[in-house]
């Protein structure tokens, strides 16, 4: 039985009309296809809005390009607009590592690239700004969010001041936004002006340099170096970028301004972790997570079909990777919803009429970080470290898998449920004693066992990023020896249990820190422990990440010491060519380059006829056995 097209936010005017409306009071334009999903940040936003009681439309992917009749499509909101470029930064979504387009796009009907323009949050902005210039801008997103102060720009390659002065926006919501939100909502149903709500957490505004910043009691301030002081020297802007990621990582952060021309840029400390009941709260809105009606004669969303059978069960990351943006945007602390919410959930997933049986993933940004946090938050409150798993594991951090092993175990329990997969990469240093100490319960095994035998669908995704320990301290990432550790494990509960499923190594090339000689030791060592790599990331620097810092400046924030990056297309080009060191139009270049480096032990490891794979010595012993 069809839904009924009510069940969907409106996005034309007929679809308004259908709901009896006349106007609307907010419109939300949106660079993604519109996927009424919790995956997808314009469903949540715009439900969140609609639980406080407003109206709202969505512009999905309006054409920029025409006489712009689609941003007039809706008329003038009673409020505000809000823009997002989508669930991805646009130009990440447009361009890959070497800079060349892309000729899909994952969030928009049929895979087709070309609906939306590059810095869509901007373009977007600009065009409400110039077609309705007394109604207020809200802008939010990852793109914004990341771009929120100075940030280096890898597409054009330099400094930009914050998305807010290119956007011309009124107010910009950085990281998950349901708690700025719904507090805004409330004040501005009252008729609270947008100029009055700069008291309101995790925001960001620009002021004239002559005003006085908002009073607020409870907040201290730290000012950056100017963007035109960024400008003129490297080395402020990377020292700007620690200050931001160490607020940014706080449980009691405190305010940022910037200089900008003649402008401040103020960035509101952000708001505490979501409670389990905020998230259900979001989780547990009326999506139909169905695509809306009107895409079913373009074709499938790619990025749709990938998620609609997963679940999310938390957000965050306390990893803190150098070339990663889920901490910047998500927050180093988890935030997790309810098993019974989660639950819930599944009974959705099982429902809908194409379900065979098989939910493609149950996680988060890192699969087995649900429900973790500090023992004693106490600790937790005076720290300010943007990982609390590198250089080591904090004794502080309680990694029990236990309730993921028992929430795993619900729904495997589920009699429509064949197989609920585990499709988020897992963080494999948390599974392994020797780096990780806090193993009090004794959980690891038990749950890695469980994730081997039920949650694996042919092959489990880990990611070591590389093998050189010098190249790993910049990614923020654990030395290598425990990879190898962690595969000896897997491999002897898979032994146990007979089974056969590829373990998924990922790294990336042309990292800062990475040298060719490292990327010719990880395809030798890889190549020794029996890997033929398929697929590679080459690094791209994106806004908001230490990696993206070092790229652009030459040295590390934290230290302002040297950190060699290569930069050229051919350089990472090659970079990313030692991975593939069996194909044959590889071979005499990795000699040629080896030689040259004079490391002869190289060549003959890499290109030398095809050793036999090395039998792990209990796998031997198991086998002699039973001979």
């Amino acid at each position: 039985m069809e839904r009924p097209l009510t069940d969907w936010l409106p996005t034309t005017k007929k679809e308004v009309e259908k709901r009896g409306w006349d106007e609307l009071d907010v419109i939300l334009i949106s660079g993604d296809a519109y996927v009424d999903h919790p995956a997808f940040g314009t469903a949540v936003i715009s439900r969140i809005i609609e639980s406080e009681g407003l109206k709202i439309g969505i512009i999905a992917q309006p054409n920029w390009k025409d006489d712009l009749r689609d941003f007039k499509k809706l008329g003038k909101p009673r409020l505000f607009f809000g823009v997002t470029a989508g669930c991805m930064d646009s130009m990440v979504n447009h361009y890959t590592a070497n800079k060349r387009l892309r000729s899909t796009d994952a969030y928009t009907p049929g895979g087709q690239a070309g609906f939306r323009p590059d810095y869509a949050t901007i373009v977007y902005s600009n065009i409400l700004k110039e077609l309705f210039p007394d109604v207020p801008v809200m802008i939010g997103g990852i793109e914004a969010s990341l771009r929120r102060v100075t940030h280096y720009d890898y597409w054009k390659d330099q400094l930009m001041p914050s998305i807010l002065v290119d956007s011309k926006a009124d107010l910009l919501v950085y990281g998950m936004g349901e708690q700025p939100l719904r507090d805004m909502l409330r004040l501005v149903k009252k008729g609270v002006p947008f100029t009055n709500l700069h008291t309101i957490p995790q925001i960001a505004f620009l002021r004239n340099k002559e005003e006085a910043l908002p009073k607020n009691k409870n907040w201290e301030t730290v000012e950056l170096a100017s963007h035109e002081l960024c400008l003129q020297d490297k080395l402020k802007y990377a020292a700007n970028f620690k200050i931001v990621e160490v607020e940014s990582n706080k449980l009691h952060a405190n305010r940022i301004t910037q200089a900008v021309g003649d402008q401040v840029l103020v960035i509101n400390p952000p708001y505490q972790t979501m409670t389990e009941k905020e998230m259900d709260q979001s989780f547990d809105l009326p999506y139909t997570r169905l695509p809306h009606p009107k895409y079913k004669k373009r074709g499938a969303i790619p990025a749709y079909d990938m998620i609609k059978f997963s679940i999310n069960m938390h957000r965050g990351c306390f990893g803190g990777c150098s070339f990663c943006t889920i901490s910047a945007h998500q927050g180093k602390f988890i935030a997790s919803r309810s098993e019974q919410s989660i639950l819930k959930e599944v009974d959705e997933v099982v429902n809908h009429p194409e379900f065979k049986g098989y939910i493609s993933d149950l996680g988060g940004p890192s699969a087995n970080m649900y429900r973790m946090k500090g023992k004693d938050m106490a600790i937790c409150e005076k720290c300010s470290s943007p990982s609390c798993i590198h250089p080591v594991i904090c004794n502080n951090l309680d990694t029990s898998h236990k309730a993921m092993t028992d929430l795993y175990r619900k729904v495997d329990a589920n009699p429509k449920v064949k197989k609920a997969f585990i499709g988020s990469g897992i963080r494999y240093d948390l599974l392994v004693d020797d780096f990780n100490k806090n193993n009090e319960d004794g959980n690891h095994d038990e749950y890695l066992e469980q994730v081997i035998t039920r949650h694996v669908s042919g092959r489990l995704k880990v990611a070591p990023e590389h093998t050189s320990d010098a190249t790993l301290k910049v990614m923020r990432k654990p030395s290598f020896k425990y990879f190898h550790k962690f595969k000896e494990k897997y491999d002897q509960i898979s032994a146990k249990n007979n089974l056969n499923q590829q373990l998924i190594p990922y790294f990336i090339s042309s990292h800062p820190g990475c040298e060719d000689e490292d990327m010719a030791n990880l395809a030798a060592e890889t190549k020794d422990m029996g890997f033929q790599l398929e697929q590679v990331q080459d690094f791209t620097p994106t806004p908001m990440t230490v990696a993206e810092v070092i790229y652009y400046a030459g040295v590390h924030p934290y230290t302002l010491r040297p950190v060699k990056t290569v930069k050229t297309k051919e350089e990472k080009l090659n970079q990313n060519r030692f991975f593939f060191w069996y194909k044959k139009e590889n071979k005499d270049w990795i000699r040629q380059r080896l030689t040259k480096a004079k490391r002869p032990d190289l060549i003959e490891k890499l290109l030398e006829p095809e050793r036999e794979k090395k039998v792990p010595k209990w796998l031997e012993e198991k086998r002699n056995k039973k001979r």
